[in-house]
């Protein structure tokens, strides 16, 4: 993050901060009460609180624009808009899911901070120089964030549906039994954040190049949005796509991996799509959405199948 945090001061925060929290120099010869100094701020760039700010500031503006950036040219381009009469897509459900958005992300910024925090004042293993490690490790370190985050969300998530755990957290996911884009970040807050931690916690203990990690926040963004878009794309066994994510909606106690289906299978969770996701009659069929719809109805509150 410093490398947004160093662009945002050199272009904008320094004149933001030198304007509101302006240097005074103390002028003892002649009595006065002080000089101020302009365009400098007693805030410094590597003041605490002011990066603690900055990067508040930064986080709100990115989180914001990209959520309704990319799912609004999702929803346009990509959604399939008769999902939308699914008998379980509820009423005013996409403004439902931009208001949990919009008001879970103030919340999620603010405790995630702390890390950026830590990468901007040197804590991390996040380095600059990719001689460092050489292009061989560069290469390799982006296929084992995948593989490291997504073992760790796996079990996060899975632990987020324990029945003690999920009617406070996750269950405002799985209100929206038929995902649109917009539920991609649609969360409880610390459940948003709770499911970030991997991300956060693989750059502290794991080298990896800035520049790198950046694009790998982008796509990780990218991707919660694309396995809510009602695009089934693939339905094979390794990718944990869309058609995988949908039956997660679906069915609640299947497909809790983010990116893979390994520890799915590891761990007895693993649902393949099948036609009803990737028919094209199938899928818009009344009578297997009605069928659908019985079966979700058979969960309980904690998404576990009610006992005859």
């Amino acid at each position: 993050m410093d490398i947004a945090l160093d662009f945002a001061d050199e272009y904008i925060l320094d004149d933001l901060y030198a304007r509101f929290f302006p240097l005074v120099q103390a002028n003892l010869a002649s009595g006065k009460n002080g000089t101020l100094i302009s365009h400098v701020s007693y805030l410094s760039r590597d003041n605490i609180y002011r990066q603690f700010a900055s990067l508040l500031i930064i986080t709100m503006i990115f989180v914001y624009f990209f959520y309704f950036f990319f799912s609004t040219l999702s929803y346009i381009f990509v959604f399939d808009k008769d999902l939308m009469k699914h008998p379980k897509f509820l009423k005013n459900q996409i403004a439902k899911e931009i208001k949990l958005s919009a008001s879970g992300f103030p919340i999620t910024s603010i405790v995630t901070i702390p890390w950026f925090l830590g990468e901007v004042r040197g804590y991390s293993a996040l380095y600059d120089d990719i001689n460092q490690y050489g292009i061989i490790y560069a290469i390799f370190s982006v296929f084992w964030f995948l593989f490291f985050t997504d073992m760790c969300i796996y079990w996060v998530h899975r632990w987020l549906h324990h029945p003690l755990i999920y009617k406070h957290l996750h269950k405002a996911h799985h209100r929206w039994i038929v995902p649109t884009p917009y539920s991609s970040h649609a969360f409880h807050p610390l459940d948003g954040y709770l499911q970030s931690v991997p991300y956060h916690l693989s750059v502290y203990l794991f080298p990896l190049h800035k520049y790198i990690y950046i694009s790998l926040f982008v796509f990780v963004n990218l991707w919660t949005v694309m396995i809510h878009d009602g695009e089934f794309l693939t339905s094979g066994s390794f990718v944990n796509g869309a058609a995988h994510h949908a039956l997660h909606h679906l069915y609640f106690n299947y497909n809790y991996g983010q990116y893979f289906t390994i520890w799915d299978k590891i761990g007895g969770s693993y649902r393949k799509p099948g036609d009803e996701q990737f028919d094209i009659k199938k899928k818009k069929d009344q009578n297997i959405w009605q069928k659908q719809a019985r079966e979700v109805d058979s969960f309980d509150e904690n998404g576990k199948e009610k006992k005859a």
